[in-house]
């Protein structure tokens, strides 16, 4: 049961009626839990296997870690007189062990079940690829819907605990709506418990002007996935299916349409789910900041996917770099390698599993993995190279010029476009092919003369998707210029803001890609 889909408008519709008509406030978290359930039972009933002891090995770990760290420091508390300075260092750094000790045990279940699930059948094909002999077989093995967000919303809430900044969640059932709340296991946001348990628990009450924005914002998700992102779909796997006869200038249009399908399908099904966790009065994170704004990678990456980003940068980034023996390796390569060198590896090293265990992430193949690698080496050059930069805007002083500006924001897109290409061909050599054909056998003249229409686009939908495209240009350039989305100045003047609702309605059900040759069901980011 996608969010695209028949049946979802009729779960959500009901859900909403029966949440505020027939639900207690108190009792409205309890209804999510059920909804939740239920959306992934309508998916796979074995899919609730997963769920249910990823949130129980959770729960039992921040229990049992809670309750620890209590004792112990009750105990230190109440006899401090017992401990001299070393002993109570002592005392704490045994309670340090042990609470990471246990750490580590529920990181390895949790883990494990995700690694087991998702990255089984890609480690015996890259055995198989590597040793002779007899091919090992692959395994048939189910792989849960949203495991990879959900799994890293419940590492998460188990690492918060380990370092005391939340507290644990008593109520085991409360935790396992944390863990499953439907709207965000399609495709994320990956929440955090201290931001989501705000709202999540509440008692809600309906809020006409918080339900306007929420649906509101629904029907914008549906418009960019439907009317743009599943429209482009088709023309982007002819293109892609046939790279022998679509070379060249056609990798370019590759670029561009990719960049437009999967920030339309990828935002669209983010602002579906903040639209309904909004509907229902819960509150979920931002996931964009117009990403496609950006002036380097660096900007971009804190403008898309923000709490994938985050998540990585909190849990492995800065762990990493401040751990001891990483410490213990600056300080040696500072002494023997020199302080320029020195004081780069520990960023190198944290900032290479960063984007290693980005691309694993993404997905079980190798494309995603040099993908990440490709944005790891993108990243690192243009540090390196700031002191060039430097030295060229004081000699040029070009950066106060608006012109420059918009050269740095295409020059962004250009470049993440390229990266882009790894997903869009999933085939690492054929990727890098592609790419230099682009300057080697360009030939523009490949464009015209009809071979634009026979990729399955006629000129309706060229129209269609340029006068679309510049819809959410627009949108996204009020909320770049003054600060805010466009919904507030709507809602100010209610009878404009019903008015977009209607013809966003309107236009995702007759404008919208639908039937043979689209596939309206699925969103990009299902597969994680």
């Amino acid at each position: 049961m996608l969010f695209t889909s028949l049946k979802f408008i009729v779960f959500i519709t009901i859900l909403v009626i029966v949440y505020y008509a027939f639900t207690p406030a108190k009792e409205r978290w309890g209804l999510l839990l059920m909804a939740s359930l239920a959306f992934y039972f309508f998916a796979d009933p074995r899919f609730l296997i997963f769920i249910f002891v990823t949130a129980l090995v959770a729960y039992v770990h921040a229990i049992v870690t809670e309750d620890y760290q209590a004792k112990r420091k009750a105990y230190l508390k109440q006899n401090k007189e017992l401990f001299d300075g070393d002993g109570k260092k002592k005392y704490k750094k045994t309670t340090a062990n042990v609470t990471r000790l246990l750490l580590v045990l529920s990181l390895l279940i949790n883990l494990g079940i995700l690694a087991a699930t998702k990255y089984t059948n890609f480690v015996i094909d890259t055995v198989n690829s590597i040793r002779g002999g007899e091919p090992l077989s692959f395994v048939n093995v189910i792989i849960p819907m949203g495991i990879s967000f959900y799994t890293f919303q419940t590492v998460s809430y188990s690492i918060d605990i380990s370092r005391g900044t939340v507290k644990a969640e008593r109520n085991l059932l409360k935790l396992l709506l944390f863990v499953s709340f439907f709207p965000q296991l399609v495709q994320g946001p990956i929440s955090r418990f201290g931001d989501l348990s705000q709202t999540l628990y509440t008692p809600k009450q309906f809020e006409f002007k918080n339900v306007s924005y929420g649906f509101i914002r629904i029907l914008w998700g549906y418009f960019k996935k439907l009317v743009i992102a599943d429209r482009l779909l088709p023309a982007i796997k002819i293109l892609t299916g046939s790279p022998d006869e679509y070379n060249g200038a056609f990798v370019f249009i590759v670029m561009m349409f990719y960049a437009a399908q999967l920030y339309c399908d990828f935002t669209g099904g983010i602002d579906i789910t903040i639209g309904i966790a909004q509907v229902l009065g819960v509150t979920v994170k931002e996931n964009f900041d117009l990403p496609y704004f950006s002036k380097n990678i660096k900007e971009y990456w804190n403008r898309w996917h923000i709490t994938m980003g985050t998540w990585f940068t909190d849990y492995i980034f800065y762990p990493l770099s401040v751990s001891p023996k990483m410490l213990k390796l600056s300080k040696w390569s500072r002494e023997h390698l020199g302080n320029a060198v020195g004081k780069r590896v520990t960023v190198y090293i944290s900032c290479f599993a960063v984007w290693l265990a980005t691309g694993i992430w993404h997905g079980a193949a190798w494309h995603f993995v040099v993908w990440g690698l490709m944005n790891f080496v993108v990243i690192m050059a243009s540090q390196e190279l700031e002191p060039l930069y430097a030295k060229f805007h004081a000699k040029f002083n070009l950066k106060p010029h608006k012109g420059y500006a918009v050269f740095e924001i295409i020059r962004t897109f250009l470049l993440m476009s390229s990266l882009k290409l790894f997903d869009c061909y999933a085939n690492v050599g054929l990727t890098f092919k592609m790419f230099g054909s682009m300057f080697t056998t360009f030939n523009a003249g490949k464009l015209f003369g009809g071979a634009l229409a026979d990729i399955g686009l006629s000129s309706g939908d060229y129209i269609l998707l340029a006068g679309s495209i510049t819809v959410v240009f627009l949108v996204s350039l009020y909320k770049k210029f003054k600060g805010t989305d466009i919904r507030g100045f709507l809602y100010d003047r209610f009878p404009l803001f019903a008015l977009s609702a209607v013809i966003l309605l309107i236009a995702t059900l007759v404008f919208g890609a639908y039937g043979a040759g689209y596939d309206a069901s699925q969103f990009i980011y299902n597969q994680f």
